[in-house]
C-alpha cells in the first residue's frame, strides 16, 4: 500500500510539473515584444494584474480596471463609457494616439467625418485632410463571450500603443488613431469566466474531454437574452449594439478587425476571406483585405505561427462586426483564433499539440499590432478608398430610391429609425404622389403606384449608398450559395412592410427626417359606459393584453370583425366589458390610460354594444381569454439562440411573463400546473428529452386542454413522419433515385471535392419565401394576409383536412422564393406546402411553427403567430 501511495504521488507530482512546464514554455516561446521598450512609469497587464496574461482568465471588471488605469496614467488614451449591459456591465472604447493628437482629437474627429460626404467636400479641402490625418482603425475584441482570449490581448494591446517608445509604435500613435473596444459582450465574458473557474482544477488538464473543456448550456458565447451579438450590428435590438453603433457613427474608421476564437483543432484564420462576399462593395475591397491578411502573415511566419486564408468564412451577412465596417467605407476584417470554449488554459489538438491560453493571446495580440502597421504604411490610400466609397459614382445598380409607405401601425418607424442611427438620409413626402414604376418586394414587378403624403424616401444619391442597397435590396447577387450565415435579410420583408422601390427618380418635395416619432396612442372616449377595445391590428396588442392581466381586468378577444362609426376592427381586437369588471368602474378610466401609454396603444371607448355590421362586442365570439401559464423549454438539446428569441419576445417586447423550463425537469413537471409548452428548435435529436414516456405524459397533457406550440425542428418532430404525436405529415423529399442506370441523379456522382460546395445546393440557407396567412385563424389573429416567412429547412408540411392550415408558401414554385437562394427542386418541394397551423387534439392542441417567427428579433413579420399561440389561443 505504502509502495503504491509513493507512486502514485510521484506521478501526480511529475504531472503537475509537466503540465506547469507547459505554461512555462509557452510563456518563454511567446514573448510580448521583449525588445521593445516601454514607459517605466506604465505597469504592464501582468504587473497590474498580478499575473501573467495566459495563466489565467480576467474577468470583465479586471479589463476595464486595466484600461482606467492606463487612462489615468497617460494623456495618450482616453477612455470613455458608451453603454451598459442587461446586467449592469459597462461598455467601453479606448481611443489612444499621441498626446499632440489627443490635444485635438475633435477636430481629426470631425475632419475624418467630413470625408464621408465627399459631395459637400471640396477636392483641395479634402486633399488638404488626407494630407496629415491619421488613419483610424478600430479593434473589437471578444463579441462572443466564450472565446475569451481576444480581451487579454486587448490589453495587451492597448499597453504596447500606449507605453512603447520605440520609434515604431511612436509612429503607430502619431499615424493613427485606435480605437478599441476591449469587450462588446462582458455578459456572456463573465457567464464563461465564473464557469471555467468554478470547474478548472489545480491541476492543469489538457484533455479536450474533461469537465473544464465541456461548457454547460447556453453557454458564454451570447448575451444575457442568449442572442449572438455578432449578428446585432444593423438591427440594434440590444443596448451593446446601439451604444457601440452610435460610437462607431461618431468616429467611422478606416480599418476595422473583429477578433473572434474558433474550434482549438483549427489554425488561425485571418483575412481574405471566402465567397460568397457582397458585391456592393468597393472592387478595391478584395484587394485590401489581402494586403492586411500578408501584413500579419509576415509576422506569424517569423514566429511560426500556423494559420489559413481564403476559407470557411464569408463577410456576405452586413451584421457582423467584420462585415457592417465595410458597408461603412471600411476595410472590415475578421480573425479567428483556435482554441474557443474548450481550448481552457490549454488543451492537447488531434495531432498532439498542447495549444495555450497564452499562444492565443499571443496570436491576436500579433495580429492586432500589425493590422495598425498595416494601416500606417497605407495611410494615404486606405483615405482614399474610405472617401471614394462615400461617392455617388460609386454606387452600383439601378435603384434610386426606396420608398416606405406610412401607413403601417408596426414596424415602419422602427426600421426608419434603425436607419437614422447609420447615418441614413431619410426624406418625407409633403404631398401625395405617384410613381410609375413602383418595383413591389412581394413579386418584383412594377406597377404604377399611389402613395400618401407622410411617406418615407430614402433617396440611393447619398453617401451611404453601399450600406442602403445592402439592407434595402430585394435580392443581392449571389456568387455562391455556400454561405455561413443566411442569403436574405432585406429590411423591409423582415418587418413585412408594403415598400416599394423605383429605378427612376422621385420626384416629390420632401422634409428631412431626424427622429420617427412613436405614432399617436392613447385612449378617445376614455368615460365610456359599456366596452373599451384595442385593435388587433396594433403591434402592441399582445402588450396591452399582458398589462390587461396584470390589473386584474377580464377580458374577451374578437373571433370575428366588427365596424363601428365608419372604422373596421380585426379579428383578435381586446374587449374590456364594463359590465364585466364592474368592480373595477372606479378605476378604469385611469387604468385605460395608463395601459395605453405603457403599451404603446390606442384604446377606444365605447357607449354601446351595438355594432353597425360584424359581431357584437358581448357576442359569442367575443370570446373571453385567461391569462395563461406558460413553459418554454430550454437546456440541451434544445437552441439557445431559439429559446433566448422566444424569452426575449415575450419578456422584452410583449412584458409577459413566462417559466424556462430545463429539458430534465419535463418527466418530473406537474403539467396540470401549465395551460402552454413553448418547445423551441433544438441542436440535436429529442430522443433523449422526448423519449416514448415523455410523449405519452405530453399528449395526455394536450388532450386535456394543452397547448403544445412546436417551433422548428421540434415542429417537425411532432409530426407523422418522426415521433408519430400527430397525424400531420411532413413532404417527402425528391426521389433519390435507386440502381436503375436512368434513374440514378447525377449529383450521386458528385466528386469528394466538390461535396462540400454541392451541399449548399441542397439546403435552403436563410431565404425570403411568399407566405400566405388565414388570418380568421386565432393563430394570426391581427397579422396582414401575406408575409415573407425566412426558411432555413427544405422541409413543409402537408395541407390537409385534419388540421387547420394557418400560413402556406405560395403555389408556383416559380416565384414562391422572394429572396435569398433556394434550388429548383428545393422551391418545387415547398411550393403550396404548409409551414404553420394548429392541429386539434382532444381538448388541446398542437401548434406547428416551422419557420423561425421572430428570427433575431429583426426578422419579425412573423412574430404575432408565436404570441397568438402563447397568450390567446389556449382559450379559443
Amino acid at each position: 500500500m505504502f509502495e503504491f501511495r509513493f507512486r502514485y504521488l510521484l506521478f501526480a507530482v511529475a504531472f503537475l510539473f509537466i503540465n506547469s512546464s507547459i505554461l512555462h514554455a509557452q510563456e518563454e516561446r511567446f514573448q510580448f515584444d521583449p525588445d521593445i521598450s516601454y514607459d517605466s512609469e506604465i505597469s504592464s497587464p501582468a504587473e497590474f494584474l498580478g499575473y501573467e496574461l495566459g495563466t489565467e482568465f480576467s474577468f470583465h471588471s479586471d479589463v476595464v480596471a486595466y484600461l482606467k488605469y492606463l487612462a489615468e496614467t497617460s494623456d495618450r488614451i482616453n477612455l470613455e463609457k458608451y453603454a451598459e449591459t442587461y446586467e449592469g456591465r459597462g461598455l467601453y472604447f479606448a481611443v489612444i494616439s499621441s498626446e499632440e493628437n489627443q490635444s485635438n482629437i475633435d477636430q481629426l474627429r470631425n475632419n475624418n467625418l467630413q470625408l464621408t460626404d465627399p459631395e459637400k467636400l471640396e477636392d483641395n479641402t479634402a486633399e488638404s485632410i488626407k494630407g496629415d490625418q491619421p488613419v483610424m482603425v478600430w479593434l473589437s475584441y471578444n463579441v462572443h463571450g466564450n472565446e475569451p482570449s481576444s480581451s487579454e490581448a486587448a490589453m495587451q494591446t492597448a499597453y504596447r500603443l500606449v507605453a512603447g517608445m520605440d520609434a515604431e509604435t511612436k509612429k503607430m500613435r502619431s499615424d493613427a488613431i485606435t480605437i478599441i473596444d476591449p469587450m462588446l459582450n462582458p455578459d456572456g465574458r463573465d457567464r464563461y469566466v465564473y464557469w471555467y473557474k468554478s470547474s478548472r482544477s489545480a491541476v492543469l488538464n489538457s484533455n479536450a474531454d474533461d469537465l473544464e473543456h465541456d461548457e454547460i448550456w447556453p453557454g458564454g458565447r451570447t448575451n444575457h437574452y442568449w442572442f449572438d451579438l455578432n449578428r446585432d450590428w444593423v438591427w440594434l435590438v440590444h443596448p451593446e449594439s446601439r451604444g457601440r453603433i452610435a460610437t462607431y457613427q461618431k468616429w467611422m474608421p478606416q480599418v476595422h478587425l473583429d477578433l473572434h476564437e474558433q474550434g482549438f483543432n483549427s489554425n488561425y484564420f485571418t483575412m481574405p476571406g471566402t465567397t460568397p462576399r457582397n458585391h456592393e462593395l468597393p472592387n478595391d475591397y478584395k484587394k485590401w483585405a489581402d494586403v492586411f491578411g500578408r501584413g500579419v502573415i509576415a509576422e506569424f511566419d517569423d514566429h511560426n505561427i500556423n494559420y489559413a486564408t481564403r476559407e470557411a468564412f464569408d463577410f456576405f451577412y452586413p451584421g457582423y462586426g467584420s462585415s457592417y465596417p465595410s458597408n461603412m467605407g471600411a476595410i472590415g476584417m475578421l480573425a479567428e483564433q483556435g482554441g474557443h470554449s474548450r481550448g481552457g488554459r490549454s488543451v492537447e489538438t488531434e495531432d498532439g499539440y498542447k495549444l495555450t491560453l497564452r499562444q492565443r493571446v499571443f496570436d491576436h495580440y500579433t495580429n492586432s499590432i500589425a493590422t495598425v502597421r498595416t494601416s500606417i504604411e497605407h495611410r494615404k490610400p486606405l483615405l482614399d478608398y474610405f472617401q471614394n466609397a462615400f461617392r455617388e459614382e460609386a454606387k452600383k445598380g439601378d435603384v434610386e430610391a426606396f420608398i416606405v409607405p406610412n401607413n403601417d401601425r408596426a414596424y415602419t418607424g422602427e426600421l426608419i429609425n434603425i436607419m437614422l442611427q447609420h447615418g441614413v438620409e431619410v426624406g418625407q413626402a409633403t404631398k401625395d404622389f405617384e410613381i410609375d414604376d413602383a418595383y413591389s418586394y412581394w413579386d418584383g414587378e412594377a406597377e404604377t403606384r399611389q402613395f400618401n403624403k407622410g411617406s418615407f424616401i430614402i433617396s440611393m444619391n447619398q453617401p451611404r449608398h453601399i450600406f442602403l442597397n445592402t439592407l434595402m435590396k430585394r435580392q443581392l447577387a449571389i456568387g455562391d450559395s455556400v454561405m455561413y450565415d443566411m442569403s436574405t435579410w432585406s429590411a423591409p420583408m423582415a418587418y413585412n412592410l408594403d415598400a416599394a422601390w423605383s429605378n427612376d427618380e422621385v420626384k416629390v418635395e420632401t422634409t428631412p427626417v431626424s427622429e420617427v416619432s412613436a405614432y399617436e396612442y392613447g385612449v378617445k372616449n376614455s368615460g365610456a359606459g359599456y366596452a373599451y377595445v384595442v385593435d388587433g391590428k396594433q403591434r402592441y396588442t399582445p402588450n396591452a393584453l399582458a398589462k390587461l392581466w396584470d390589473a386584474g381586468y377580464r377580458v374577451r378577444v374578437a373571433k370575428k370583425y366588427f365596424t363601428y362609426d365608419g372604422q373596421r376592427y380585426s379579428r383578435g381586437s381586446l374587449v374590456v366589458l364594463l359590465g364585466r369588471n364592474y368592480e373595477k368602474r372606479d378605476t378604469i378610466v385611469s387604468d385605460m390610460e395608463r395601459i395605453a401609454k405603457e403599451a404603446k396603444v390606442t384604446i377606444e371607448g365605447f357607449d354601446t354594444g351595438r355594432m353597425v355590421s360584424g359581431m357584437d362586442l358581448a357576442s359569442r365570439d367575443s370570446e373571453p381569454v385567461d391569462r395563461p401559464s406558460v413553459g418554454l423549454m430550454v437546456d440541451s438539446p434544445f437552441s439557445s439562440y431559439t429559446a433566448g428569441q422566444i424569452w426575449f419576445l415575450f419578456d422584452q417586447w410583449t412584458e409577459f411573463g413566462i417559466n424556462r423550463i430545463r429539458s430534465d425537469r419535463l418527466p418530473y413537471l406537474d403539467l396540470e400546473e401549465y395551460d402552454v409548452l413553448v418547445l423551441p428548435g433544438a441542436w440535436g435529436g429529442f430522443s433523449s428529452t422526448l423519449d416514448s414516456t415523455a410523449l405519452d405524459i405530453l399528449k395526455g397533457w394536450v388532450r386535456d386542454g394543452g397547448t403544445l406550440v412546436a417551433t422548428e425542428n421540434a415542429a417537425e418532430f411532432m409530426s407523422k413522419d418522426n415521433s408519430g404525436f400527430t397525424s400531420v405529415e411532413l413532404t417527402d423529399e425528391p426521389s433519390k433515385g435507386d440502381k436503375d442506370e436512368d434513374t440514378i441523379k447525377p449529383a450521386a456522382y458528385t466528386t469528394y471535392a466538390a461535396r462540400e460546395d454541392s451541399s449548399g445546393l441542397k439546403r435552403i440557407p436563410g431565404s425570403a419565401f411568399q407566405g400566405h396567412i388565414d388570418n380568421t385563424n386565432p393563430l394570426a389573429f391581427g397579422m396582414p394576409n401575406k408575409l415573407f416567412s425566412l426558411k432555413f429547412s427544405d422541409e413543409s408540411l402537408v395541407p390537409s383536412t385534419n388540421w387547420q392550415v394557418v400560413g402556406h408558401y405560395g403555389k408556383d414554385p416559380q416565384s414562391v422564393l422572394a429572396s435569398g437562394y433556394a434550388s429548383p427542386e428545393n422551391k418545387e418541394q415547398v411550393a403550396g406546402n404548409a409551414f404553420a397551423g394548429v392541429k386539434p387534439m382532444g381538448s388541446g392542441q398542437v401548434v406547428f411553427l416551422l419557420d423561425n417567427t421572430q428570427y433575431r428579433m429583426f426578422w419579425v413579420g412573423p412574430a404575432r403567430m408565436m404570441q397568438n399561440a402563447v397568450m390567446i389561443l389556449h382559450d379559443m
